[in-house]
């Protein structure tokens, strides 16, 4: 039975306490969270133990599952790894650059499971894609919520925006060439409402833009490549392919026959890939798990989540830089 002890019972934590609970072949042994409040819920809720110090949780755990606030994960993730302890760590991996690149290191010293929250990579709809050949060549998300004062901390980049970096950074696959952006500060000290332009060296671009100030809800992705367009929504959990075929073979029912202008027969053929329901944490929970116990790599590794750290924080740059120069 794998032992998992738990930093951090706030909103989030709360919820992984309950999937780790529903989670076969794992004991949930308990969880540290200084707050008496988040404590004192965690506990009437879910009847799970408090431990008292960090050390001793570390010490009793096979694992541990970090999901407290993003300026404490560094100090307790090098904790564990000292102790070569498998880790999850929600994303941001660190506060910093250099904590996170620090972190890399341990990492590969210790010799252990390192998987990092990027829950987009396990949402159904963007698994619906399955076995699909992509290859964009223009991406374009927008990510809108609410505002909601908890994760204001950060900015809008570190809070929303860093899910569709790791999406765009694990679908390219190339190195970036050139980063722009602008972002506002309008409620919060930090910026709510950014927009970032990544250029990568195969010439592939990435328009992302997230706010936390939007008066409804967005999720979207919108992939281009060669004869096709994907397009995926996180939140309604939908996923549309639509692709450019030759006209002369059978046609499917949302098949749409073109003239190319040039006597060629083509049809646009849509296709909607079945989207199967699934919890996207207890899923990355229960893989990483599988990765500890049957020796298989992570799905999202401690150098994705600083490699979207990375483009991140370059586009923090680039927003100051362009704030400074019109005096924002």
């Amino acid at each position: 039975m794998l032992k998992i002890g738990v930093f951090g019972a706030g909103h989030l934590g709360k919820i992984h306490i309950q999937q780790w609970k529903q989670i076969d072949g794992v004991e949930l042994i308990g969880f540290y969270d200084p707050n008496d409040d988040n404590a004192a819920g965690a506990i009437a809720e879910y009847q799970v133990p408090r431990y008292d110090d960090m050390d001793s949780l570390i010490e009793a755990a096979d694992a541990l599952d970090i999901v407290s606030t993003t300026t404490t994960h560094y100090e307790i993730a090098k904790r564990c790894l000292l102790s070569s302890k498998h880790l999850f760590i929600e994303k941001p991996l660190a506060h910093s650059l250099e904590e996170a690149r620090e972190l890399v290191k341990l990492v590969k010293e210790a010799n252990v499971k390192c998987q990092i929250g990027h829950v987009e990579r396990y949402n159904p709809a963007y698994l619906a894609l399955g076995e699909q050949t992509l290859q964009p060549m223009f991406i374009e998300a927008h990510r809108l919520a609410q505002f909601n004062p908890r994760g204001t901390d950060v900015a809008v980049i570190l809070d929303l925006m860093i899910h569709d970096i790791d999406i765009v950074m694990h679908l390219v696959k190339s190195p970036v060439r050139r980063i722009s952006a602008s972002g506002v500060a309008v409620i919060s000290e930090t910026a709510d409402i950014a927009n970032a332009r990544i250029e990568f060296d195969n010439g592939c671009v990435a328009n992302l833009t997230s706010s936390r100030i939007s008066l409804k809800k967005m999720r979207k992705m919108r992939l281009f490549q060669r004869d096709a367009y994907i397009g995926i929504d996180f939140l309604e959990k939908k996923t549309e392919v639509v692709k450019l075929k030759d006209g002369t073979g059978q046609k499917g029912m949302l098949d749409f026959p073109i003239e190319m202008g040039n006597g060629d027969q083509k049809v646009i053929s849509v296709q909607l890939p079945e989207v199967q329901p699934s919890n996207a944490i207890h899923a990355e929970l229960s893989e990483f798990a599988s990765a500890i116990v049957n020796d298989h790599q992570v799905r999202v590794s401690v150098y994705d989540g600083f490699q979207a750290m990375d483009v991140a924080h370059q586009i923090l740059r680039k927003m100051s830089l362009h704030n400074e120069l019109h005096n924002i």
